[in-house]
């Protein structure tokens, strides 16, 4: 086998593993609103536990990596910054997104964060000038488009909800904010890394803004404790740690875009665990946004291989 044969098929193994952690973290995340109905203290607590619960596992995975990966090279001002940045913007997403929930409809709460790959996108095209293929946006209209179906006559607009809904609209910003950045900073540093500085940073942003709330702090019982622990692990530590390691091989076009499987997850499990109705509408919903994501895979731009 040539050198440049066996270096396609090396590239298909990563984007195939990367596929796989984007899969499994859209699900890890998906257990969030879970988490978040089941906790006993507000909305911004359980915003402040789920990164500051999670960093003994992330210090635990920084610390089993090689030593000879990027993951232990020497930080500079510089990477302090990003790290800093990364976490100011996941706090504004978990921020404005547990706000929202409070002033609109769940499904708008649900539906409006998500349109963060039309940030991405734009962003990415303007700032980065990334070039974006017709089927790629053909493939995110039709992810949309599922979206709505899957919300279904949940989705409503109204005056009362319009901070709600604009709060939502912040989320989304922020949220395509941080896969810009993270997938800048996994050029240089590894998912471990990564995950750990940006979610100590997100603690650090988020404590203030509890304490100015005024909301409690700490659970008062060993159930809530463990609410808070399992949304540390499995969404944050789990699905975050997964989607950053996919955005070493994914763009983050698509990551955004591939990430709205997490809705559908969702609503699944929603289904199984807190008996959620999940109709005929809902199923077509979900098949749609799926169709949507393989599109977007089919027309997203591939690294062009290096002649040796």
């Amino acid at each position: 086998m040539s050198a440049t044969s066996l270096d396609i098929v090396q590239l298909a193994r990563r984007e195939r593993l990367a596929l796989a952690a984007l899969a499994c973290g859209a699900l890890a995340i998906a257990f969030a609103p879970i988490f978040v109905r089941l906790s006993e203290i507000g909305p911004l607590g359980t915003a402040f536990w789920r990164p500051l619960l999670a960093m003994p596992m992330l210090w635990l995975w920084l610390a089993a990596t090689p030593v000879e990966t990027p993951a232990h090279r020497p930080m500079t001002r510089r990477d302090l910054a990003l790290f800093a940045l990364a976490g100011l913007c996941f706090a504004g997403d978990l921020g404005f997104w547990h706000f929202s929930i409070a002033l609109t409809s769940v499904a708008n709460a649900t539906l409006l964060p998500n349109t963060a790959p039309i940030f991405v996108t734009l962003v990415a095209w303007l700032i980065f000038r990334e070039r974006v293929t017709r089927l790629f946006l053909a493939g995110m209209a039709v992810a949309f488009a599922g979206m709505a179906v899957l919300m279904g006559d949940s989705i409503s607009v109204s005056a009362s909800t319009l901070v709600g809904d604009g709060l939502s609209i912040v989320t989304a910003f922020f949220y395509g904010c941080y896969f810009l950045v993270v997938e800048r900073l996994r050029r240089q540093h590894g998912p471990g890394r990564i995950i750990f500085w940006s979610s100590l940073f997100t603690a650090l942003i988020m404590l203030p803004a509890l304490l100015v709330a005024g909301e409690p702090l700490l659970a008062t019982t060993l159930s809530g404790w463990l609410v808070l622990l399992g949304l540390a692990a499995v969404s944050h530590a789990g699905g975050q740690g997964l989607i950053a390691y996919a955005l070493a091989h994914l763009p983050a076009t698509f990551v955004s875009v591939g990430l709205l499987l997490q809705p559908v997850a969702a609503a699944i499990l929603a289904w199984l665990l807190l008996a959620e109705a999940l109709g005929p509408l809902q199923a077509i919903g979900g098949v749609i946004v799926l169709g949507g994501v393989f599109i977007a895979r089919k027309g997203r731009r591939r690294p062009v291989m290096a002649t040796p």
